[in-house]
């Protein structure tokens, strides 16, 4: 992703220094003033110029650092409005209005959070992609837990560890290949050996919200049966709505590019909406780049339906360029750079390697928000150390994606911290304590290493 080269080789206290600046500038601004990320990461650029500036970097040159960082990005970005429009598109289709009304039939709050845990899990898999999973069915889940008057940041948890499950073991998914790729891994041995520390962190967290889930009330129960009458006054409510996810679904299982994927879905969407409705091809228009706008008069379900448009997703894609350009800067600088080769002087121990690189790649997920620089950096980070100690590759693809992978949605400046609270409309720090599977594999990861249980030795393969 990132193969930019430094312009100057600081020392590993100025790096030290600037690093730390920068987590205290956009930690206090988040967590103190209640700032959207966006002002804090902007602030650190602009710090970051004054640095290169003071350093004699030419301007231009440090531009093009911003630049080429922004570029990283612009797959993430134009995957991010393909999914904008994918939501809208769904509304007026009545594929998530369909999917909620069968949520609601087959689903009590008995269980409910695990049950969320699982499904999403299982999506998850299924295509590939935490953040189609969160944004399509944890949408439906979100409104099925606003009728119920359940706790929304529990239900996000679930939706979150249930979605990044499924990213981390899917053979579908981005994340899953690039860790297996970048260490010359194959897919399907990479994805074994996850399962070291994916299912009992699946286990854990499946109890987890097992114990948490409430048991059903009258009046629970009486709201379900109202909101699904309000569902089906709508008009939306056919077996053939399902036609969208059906094709979301075969797409992703032939391996079309993510982009085109979302964009055919999304074009399905919008044919099944003339089965039920007569929309005009400028409301069409509208809808995809403002939203879905519900007008049916229940108060509750305009809310749960008003959602989706392209210009939903301007927030994120702004985030998106702003961390990505500041990683283009922290490289150009050099800054990465000398934190790296300061670690890898230390390293001399199986446990010391594997904890080290896991908080490496958790370091820079809070540092960058960038899953995808969080595994691309680790793993050529750590290659050699890993040979050193004479650990298989996989034990660092594993690592990479338990530290690397489902990280990402716990920092609130991430790419999919800031995706997810758009969409579900919960903070990444309320729903953060309820993301148990996130939380559970990281420390699952270290903890083997430091057992030395479920690692694989060079001369083990």
């Amino acid at each position: 992703m990132f193969q930019i080269k430094s312009l100057i080789a600081p020392s590993f206290k100025e790096a030290a220094v600037l690093i730390s600046a920068i987590i205290i500038l956009i930690s206090v601004s988040i967590i103190k003033f209640q700032s959207a990320p966006h002002i804090p990461i902007l602030f650190s650029i602009l710090l970051l110029i004054g640095y290169g500036i003071i350093k004699k970097i030419p301007y231009k040159k440090l531009e093009g650092g911003l630049v080429e960082g922004a570029g990283a990005g612009m797959s993430a970005v134009f995957l991010f409005f393909f999914i904008g429009i994918l939501i809208s598109s769904w509304m007026m289709s009545g594929t998530i209005p369909t999917l909620i009304y069968t949520g609601f039939s087959i689903l009590s709050p008995t269980f409910f959070y695990a049950i969320v845990f699982v499904v999403t899990g299982i999506v998850g898999v299924s295509i590939g992609s935490s953040l189609t999973t969160v944004a399509t069915v944890g949408v439906a889940f979100i409104g099925m837990t606003e009728v119920m008057d359940l706790s929304m940041t529990i239900t996000a948890g679930a939706i979150v560890s249930g979605a990044f499950f499924g990213d981390k073991m899917s053979p579908l998914s981005d994340t899953t290949n690039l860790a297996a790729s970048i260490v010359k891994v194959d897919l399907f041995e990479h994805i074994r050996n996850m399962g070291w520390t994916t299912i009992p962190a699946f286990l854990l967290s499946l109890v987890f919200f097992a114990v948490l889930s409430p048991t059903a009330v009258t009046n629970e129960i009486d709201g379900i049966a109202t909101m699904k009458d309000g569902l089906m006054d709508t008009g939306m409510i056919h077996v053939y709505t399902v036609i969208p996810l059906l094709i979301l679904f075969a797409l992703t299982i032939a391996k079309v590019p993510a982009l085109l994927t979302l964009a055919g879905s999304a074009l399905s969407a919008v044919l099944v909406s003339f089965l039920h409705q007569s929309y005009s091809m400028t409301s069409i228009l509208k809808m995809l780049f403002e939203g879905f706008k519900s007008d049916t008069g229940i108060k509750s379900i305009d809310i749960l339906l008003t959602r989706g448009g392209l210009v939903s997703m301007l927030p994120t894609v702004g985030l998106v360029l702003l961390a990505l350009s500041m990683g283009g800067l922290l490289f150009t600088l050099g800054i990465i750079q000398s934190l790296l080769y300061k670690l890898e002087s230390v390293l001399r121990k199986v446990s010391s390697v594997i904890a080290s690189s896991a908080l490496m790649a958790i370091g820079i997920n809070v540092l960058i928000g960038e899953q995808y620089l969080s595994i691309l950096l680790t793993g050529q980070a750590f290659q050699k150390q890993y040979a050193k100690v004479g650990l298989a590759g996989k034990n660092l693809s594993r690592v990479m994606e338990d530290a690397g992978t489902v990280v990402n949605p716990l920092v609130p400046w991430s790419v999919c911290g800031l995706f997810i609270t758009d969409v579900l409309g919960v903070s990444t720090l309320e729903y953060l304590p309820f993301a148990i599977f996130c939380l559970v594999s990281p420390v699952l990861t270290i903890l083997f290493g430091f057992t030395g249980k479920t690692l694989t030795f060079k001369a083990e393969n």
